[in-house]
């Protein structure tokens, strides 16, 4: 029905605003007005955007969050007012864990008791979170030669699964002393199977370039961008120009990594493969990598490899650095046993806050812990 002439057109908005938005991130909204016409977006009452119609009546506004809370959207056209929604804003929630191996133990087990086996206990907490990442220290293939080295771990693509669909990884971290365990091809292969199972992997690709490629998640509004290194690199891990494995953490390659992207993202996460067994406190070494992600511009830094769990923190009020995230799902007794699940708050300013949820490893079996004693 065409509106009689000199009668005001309806007030509309096309977009569908989504349940939630992360902090500083821009929210547009478009739709429908008169021709010409002024139009304006308030949000908890207070007038945040104005613009004028085109000669069709289409219009766009936006905004960008701050603090979170419920923000209250209202567009006004003339006299006529629509409420689009009530928004919430809250941070993105990250969960970061240490390693995770098919190797050893947990193989065989696997084998008896089914892929899902190792998750049972943390599965729910872990997909509660917006983004998950650890670090797969373990070979995913059925092809290769075992290296010649005193550990080497490996499990079938079938293992991969569950950490998807159950336990909710998104990204998983391969840039580490094990993943080119069984050589080049089963490097490959483990790329491949983590991307099959409907996650992300860093740190290791068919080429160096690769290797440094980032992984980027979009959640809540907020782009974030994932980076692997590994400063741990057994003789031919690390990948090369023309050959596959692992990204060798170099402090000018991490600097030009982390400045491209955060050119694509508002937030990047840098995970490394650093330190010294059972040596929680950071070494110099890794004050250097870490120091050199941080003025690029990463918000978040994690760490791994020193199968224990050690401190985190803060050189910035927006920036975090968790120097040793311990053991996942990995053969542990004694200190290598406590670990926990590492919960960052996200926005586009940085890291907002954070918890550890404690873990104890029971074999291999990662399970709430309650608190630490």
């Amino acid at each position: 029905m065409i509106p009689a002439e000199g009668a005001e057109l309806p007030l509309t908005i096309r977009n569908v605003l989504p349940a939630w938005r992360a902090p500083g991130v821009r929210v547009p909204l478009t739709g429908f007005a008169g021709p010409d016409e002024s139009v304006m977006l308030r949000v908890n009452g207070r007038v945040v955007d104005t613009t004028v119609s085109g000669r069709l009546g289409r219009f766009q506004l936006s905004f960008t969050t701050r603090q979170q809370g419920l923000y209250r959207l209202r567009v006004f056209a003339g006299d006529r007012a629509s409420t689009v929604r009530t928004l919430r804003v809250r941070p993105v929630e990250l969960d970061a864990v240490g390693d995770i191996t098919f190797g050893e133990q947990v193989g065989p087990a696997l084998s008896e008791y089914g892929a899902a086996y190792p998750w049972r206990y943390v599965a729910s907490t872990l997909r509660r979170a917006d983004i998950t990442v650890g670090n797969l220290e373990t070979a995913v293939s059925e092809r290769g030669t075992a290296s010649v080295k005193e550990y080497t771990f490996r499990g079938p693509p079938s293992a991969l699964r569950p950490v998807h669909t159950l336990a909710g990884f998104d990204v998983l971290t391969l840039a580490n002393n094990h993943s080119a365990d069984f050589g080049k091809d089963a490097l490959l292969d483990t790329v491949n199977a983590v991307q099959a199972a409907g996650m992300l992997s860093i740190g290791a690709g068919a080429t160096s370039v690769r290797a440094r490629r980032p992984a980027i998640v979009g959640e809540g509004g907020l782009r974030v961008a994932f980076l692997g290194y590994s400063d741990v690199n057994p003789l031919g891990f690390s990948a090369t120009a023309t050959s596959a494995g692992t990204a060798k953490a170099d402090v000018a390659a991490v600097d030009a990594d982390v400045r491209a992207a955060r050119r694509r993202a508002d937030v990047v996460v840098c995970f490394f493969h650093w330190g010294t067994e059972l040596h929680a406190n950071p070494d110099a070494r890794q004050g250097l990598l870490a120091d050199a992600c941080l003025r690029s511009g990463a918000s978040v830094v994690l760490g791994a490899h020193p199968h224990v769990f050690g401190p985190v923190s803060r050189p910035t009020p927006r920036t975090l650095v968790a120097w040793t995230l311990g053991n996942f799902v990995f053969p542990s007794s004694g200190i290598t046993a406590r670990t926990g699940i590492l919960r960052v708050e996200l926005g586009a300013r940085g890291v907002s806050g954070y918890r550890m949820l404690p873990i104890a490893i029971d074999g291999f079996r990662p399970r709430p812990a309650g608190s630490y004693r």
